[in-house]
């Protein structure tokens, strides 16, 4: 099913973007999933690894016959370095690879933040989920440190928002308080949850919907980090 975009991205060569998140629900697997979408909207070859033991997105995948169902492979980052050796395995194979990972298991985050080139951290309006963004920045900023470098880079993406909400009216501006630049937010719209239903991304379920719009301008901002 083709999607429409707007936008001509630009990525120029192979990179790693992993989301991370020490709490549940705030929207990583989706951000991800709907992200594989857009670029392989613009012939991007995508690869995503499922590396969250409830495996989401590969369920999400199986409900339909969309681009997921094609690009997502389950990941099981039981030992150091086993995602480390999934990433490097497929890397020659796609232009991005894309990293979900769980919420409650620090350690297979960490493994990601240490072979990504940018790292995502989504954060809903809630106070909690300010509080777990904290523990998740911790881990990317710790492999930063192992590396000795400046990647991953690092990036807050406000998610599940409600802009009808002083909570979410003010997610961005609170994120940028705590250091780190901020992209394009994602609302909570119930298309989302729609699109997930059919095993389609958002770009492929409602290609004309505000949400499309979202998940291209974050799609955008990503490129032109990676491509830096």
């Amino acid at each position: 099913m083709a999607c429409p975009t707007a936008f001509s991205f630009i990525v120029l060569s192979m990179a790693i973007i992993a989301v991370l998140g020490r709490k549940g629900g705030i929207g990583k697997s989706t951000i991800i999933g709907n992200l594989a979408g857009e670029f392989a909207a613009i012939d991007r070859s995508v690869i995503v690894l499922d590396a969250d033991p409830q495996h989401s997105l590969a369920a999400w995948a199986s409900q339909g016959e969309g681009m997921l169902s094609r690009s997502v492979e389950k990941v099981k980052a039981d030992s150091t370095g086993a995602l480390e050796a999934k990433v490097r395995k497929v890397q020659k194979a796609a232009d991005l690879v894309l990293i979900d990972t769980p919420p409650g298991i620090p350690e297979i985050a960490y493994q990601a933040a240490l072979v990504a080139d940018l790292v995502l951290l989504p954060c809903g309006p809630s106070p909690l989920d300010l509080f777990s963004l904290k523990d998740a920045l911790a881990q990317a900023l710790k492999a930063r440190a192992e590396r000795r470098s400046k990647k991953p880079r690092i990036r807050f993406v406000p998610s599940r928002v409600l802009m009808s909400t002083n909570l979410g009216r003010n997610l961005s501006s609170t994120l940028e308080e705590m250091g780190k630049k901020v992209l394009p937010p994602i609302g909570l719209r119930i298309v989302v949850a729609e699109a997930v239903a059919n095993g389609l991304t958002v770009c492929e379920y409602a290609p004309n919907s505000v949400s499309h719009a979202e998940f291209e301008a974050l799609a955008k901002a990503v490129d032109k980090i990676v491509t830096r």
